[in-house]
C-alpha cells in the first residue's frame, strides 16, 4: 500500500514500528505501522470514554491515530497515541496516569507485551 501523507513525523513513526517489527519479531508492531497507514480520514480518533470503559488501572493502552478530549477518565492508565488533544493529555495527567509517544512507548516495551490497542 503506498504512503500518500507527507507528515514527517508520521512516516519516521511507521518506519521506527516496522524495524522493531523486524528487531524484535512483534506482529504488535507490524500491525500498529499497517493502522497508521490508514489514510487520514479512515485513521483513528479515540475518546477518553472510550479509553476510561476499555482500561483498567495502570494499564497499557496505545491508539493508532489521536485521542481526543471527550469524556472523562476516573482511573490512571498509560497511554501511547500518534496525538493527543490538550484537553485528553489533561485528563489523563489529572488521573494520574501518563501520556507516550509511540516510538517513547514501544523503547519502554520492545515486545509489546501487555498492552492493549484501542481502536
Amino acid at each position: 500500500m503506498e504512503i500518500k501523507t507527507t507528515n514527517m513525523e508520521l512516516l519516521k513513526t511507521i518506519s521506527f514500528l516496522k524495524k522493531k517489527s523486524n528487531e524484535t519479531g512483534s506482529a504488535v508492531w507490524k500491525d500498529l505501522a499497517d493502522r497508521l497507514r490508514k489514510p487520514k480520514h479512515r485513521r483513528y480518533a479515540v475518546n477518553i470514554s472510550r479509553i476510561n470503559r476499555n482500561s483498567k488501572t495502570r494499564e497499557k493502552v496505545i491508539v493508532p491515530g489521536k485521542v481526543l478530549g471527550s469524556g472523562k477518565m476516573d482511573h490512571p492508565v498509560y497511554v501511547a497515541a500518534f496525538s493527543f488533544s490538550g484537553k485528553a493529555a489533561k485528563k489523563i495527567v489529572d488521573a494520574g496516569g501518563k501520556c507516550f509517544s509511540i516510538p517513547e512507548f514501544v523503547s519502554k516495551n520492545p515486545k509489546g507485551s501487555k498492552l492493549k490497542i484501542i481502536i
